[in-house]
């Protein structure tokens, strides 16, 4: 098995595991970023977002030889103490309940400010509208989204620039 190079959260890897292997499990099980989510395992409920390249990306879909060379950015990654605006954003809208989709939904969230940093409601509801949240807090989702824009969410890439 050959070696798969990979960098996430500004830190370069070196995963020796099968090609087909999903991201997600490289995470969660070799690398031990556990933040990221598995919810369904077919890419329908948005749990396990991370961002490729900047872009919010299934893991539970991707698999590794895709990503190689790539850079990954996983909620751990976000920021280094929980304030990257959106994550201050959830806390005081009160997002979370169960909290199991919300790294997910982060993700989605920081990649849509980066590109669209004033959305709409139908920008916010077409971003998201791939992601399940059990609790059923979208209105507190959708507020949430509208004030980490209002505080000028930081690009992605400031998060990875930081951690390396």
């Amino acid at each position: 098995m050959n070696p798969i190079s990979i960098a996430v959260n500004g830190k370069s890897h070196s995963i020796e595991v099968a090609p087909d292997t999903p991201l997600l499990w490289v995470l969660r099980d070799t690398l031990g970023l556990t933040g990221t989510k598995f919810g369904c395992g077919q890419s329908l409920c948005g749990a396990c977002t991370v961002h490729v390249e900047g872009e919010a990306t299934r893991s539970c879909v991707t698999r590794i030889s895709s990503v190689a060379g790539k850079n990954i950015t996983t909620i751990e990654g976000l920021s280094a103490n929980g304030t990257h605006p959106v994550q201050v954003a959830w806390l005081v809208e009160q997002v979370a309940q169960c909290g199991y989709c919300q790294a997910g939904m982060i993700m989605t969230t920081s990649a849509l400010l980066a590109k669209n940093p004033a959305p709409t409601d139908a920008d916010i509801d077409d971003a998201l509208g791939g992601h399940i949240c059990r609790c059923g807090t979208y209105q507190r989702i959708r507020e949430a989204v509208h004030q980490a824009a209002k505080k000028n969410a930081a690009p992605i890439g400031a998060a990875q620039g930081a951690a390396r």
